[in-house]
């Protein structure tokens, strides 16, 4: 690539990608729902059927002064007066992404605003919303494309060369993802972040069910991703010329928002040296890329399974607490080092059983409660920093994840367990196939 067209891309990335605000400290979420039928498990239709997802919401939206939209691509989708919409993904997974809030208990009490009352509401529905990494019951032939825009198709098209896991990753996942600012310190949160995605992985593991069977590993959403396309997902990062290494990054992936006319998808970047760096689909290939932390004005954690709104607190407390508290961000560079590809492997199949991981676990959950505490009561109200204490005590400190309680014990038939819910604090029962 000659040199004018890469600094011309790479200026782009530190204009808009990787460019700090003038605000700080806010934070933000996307968190996914999976829908099924209560009584049956089976997922749940979009729109044509009598437990269809799109017209309960209408219902619901209309009670709720909820405005109907369609997004850019031509989907359904409901703007929210608190802020914030709600969208489908291609599977018909349900996500609700809030604006940018001042603190986590603001951003808690607008999650906590929006998602509680739609889960019980669907429920009263026979619509359960499942917050769970990854379908339990249904294998990913009973989870169609429910969303077939061009984008999609050729998303759809490209990800089932590389193999089966990118139609799971696209209809079956479900994630709960943390949008932070760049602010101060740029470049040391980015290493943060990008050492700090397994351990979210590992502590944060809620899906270790597929298919209505033990999948083996803590978090089979995050093992999905491990195998989509290793040329646009894991750790981008590089303690020295940290854009550019993002830009070799974004370039060596395959485009899949352009075709050569023998259909094919060239790297995004052969492409730009015969076609020229025009920003519009160079912008939509950045949309494409799904590394663990994204740089997109603001840094996106990507690295959580989707949880219960009892537990939203923990990953907020973790991610703010080590991001915006300069003396735990550094005690965390220290803790954690680089980087690193293998362990973020293992995190989805191991867990906190990883040696590594389960060890350092507890001491980084440490630094970051000691972070919200000097980050101040009007920033993370001590009730919610209550609650992340008690999700790190019943899981993190026995060295634990959610996933422990989702598994069905012995003897159970392999799925019977409370996926409904998506949270242990209930009890165990059974959803009839």
């Amino acid at each position: 690539m000659n040199g004018s067209l890469r600094s011309a891309l790479l200026g782009d990335l530190e204009r808009h990608a990787f460019a700090a605000g003038a605000i700080d400290r806010r934070v933000g979420a996307e968190t996914e729902l999976i829908p099924v039928e209560s009584e049956t498990g089976r997922r749940c239709p979009l729109d044509d059927g009598p437990l269809a997802l799109l017209p309960f919401l209408r219902r619901w939206g209309s009670r709720q002064g909820w405005t109907e939209d369609l997004t850019a691509k031509g989907a359904p989708c409901f703007l929210l007066p608190e802020g914030g919409d709600l969208t489908f993904e291609p599977g018909g997974q349900l996500e609700y992404s809030s604006p940018p809030c001042r603190s986590p208990s603001a951003l808690l009490a607008l999650l906590r605003g929006v998602v509680t009352p739609l889960r019980t509401a669907a429920e009263s529905e026979g619509i359960t919303l499942l917050a769970i990494g990854l379908d339990p019951v249904n294998g990913v032939e009973q989870a169609p494309l429910v969303l077939r825009s061009e984008r999609y198709l050729r998303m759809a098209e490209y990800l089932a060369r590389c193999g089966p896991a990118g139609a799971r990753m696209m209809r079956q996942t479900a994630s709960l993802q943390i949008n932070l600012d760049i602010g101060a310190e740029p470049w040391l949160r980015w290493r943060v972040l990008n050492a700090a995605a397994p351990y979210f992985v590992a502590i944060f593991a809620n899906s270790p069910l597929s298919a209505g069977a033990d999948a083996g590993c803590a978090s089979a959403r995050a093992q999905v991703w491990r195998a989509v396309d290793p040329e646009r997902t894991g750790l981008p990062w590089r303690a020295h010329d940290p854009v550019g290494r993002y830009l070799d990054f974004a370039l060596d992936a395959p485009a899949l928002v352009v075709r050569t006319p023998a259909d094919e998808h060239p790297r995004f970047g052969d492409w730009a040296v015969r076609c020229g760096a025009a920003l519009e689909p160079w912008h939509e290939h950045l949309t494409t890329l799904f590394p663990e932390v994204r740089p997109r004005g603001h840094f996106e954690l990507r690295s959580t399974d989707a949880l219960a709104p009892d537990w939203y607190a923990a990953p907020l407390a973790l991610a703010t607490g080590l991001i915006y508290d300069p003396p735990s961000l550094h005690a965390a560079a220290d803790l954690l080092g680089e980087p690193d590809t293998e362990l973020l492997d293992r995190a989805g199949r191991l867990g906190l059983r990883d040696h590594t991981i389960g060890r350092t676990a507890p001491d980084l959950t440490t630094i970051a409660l000691e972070g919200c505490e000097r980050l101040g009561a009007g920033y993370f109200h001590p009730a919610d920093l209550d609650e992340a204490r008690a999700f790190f005590e019943r899981f993190t400190w026995c060295g634990r994840s959610p996933a422990d309680e989702l598994r069905p014990p012995r003897g159970m038939p392999s799925w019977r367990t409370n996926v409904r819910s998506g949270s242990a604090p209930h009890p165990l029962h059974t959803v009839p196939m």
